[in-house]
């Protein structure tokens, strides 16, 4: 009897060290170590933790245009990668972090330092679904400095000419 005493002993003190909802809203901190170890999924090219993080409903916006898609569309985009064990390497450098008033919703943008296409920036929504934080919606893109605008947008009107497509 002693024994199960303990087992049950060690499983209410490991349930009450588990983060309620109440402990996770407007937490700036958990809403970082999400998007951290998201970020660190993708670059280990860990699939299943990587769309963990995701909630069922969530949208994810490339840099390309034509890139929406669906938790389960991009999946499907991704797994041919990380089945190569090809992930992508974004790691935040800054990051600000606002709250609904109820604390159950975040929003953040983060300017990141990626492998590939270089300085990037991501926002994005998350949403707290029981006790954890999930990625609602999240949009890549690539910063455009102001004094060469003129010039990236010749070259976007000149890529959509060539496909056919109106300005």
């Amino acid at each position: 009897m002693n024994r199960f005493l303990g087992i049950a002993c060690g499983f209410v003190a490991l349930a009450a060290s588990w983060p309620n909802s109440q402990d996770l809203k407007n937490d700036q901190s958990a809403v970082a170590a999400v998007l951290d170890d998201w970020h660190k999924a993708a670059a280990a090219a860990d699939g299943e933790r990587y769309f963990g993080h995701f909630a069922a409903d969530a949208v994810m916006f490339g840099t390309d245009a034509t890139e929406r898609w669906s938790r389960d569309e991009f999946r499907v985009w991704a797994k041919p990668h990380f089945a190569k064990g090809k992930g992508w390497t974004f790691k935040a450098v800054k990051r600000h972090v606002s709250f609904s008033k109820d604390g159950t919703v975040a929003w953040f943008d983060e300017s990141l330092d990626t492998m590939n296409l270089g300085p990037c920036r991501g926002t994005g929504v998350l949403v707290l679904d029981g006790n954890q934080w999930k990625l609602a919606q999240y949009s890549l893109s690539v910063p455009i400095p102001n004094e060469v605008f003129d010039d990236v947008k010749k070259i976007i009107e000149a890529a959509l000419k060539a496909k056919g497509k109106p300005d």
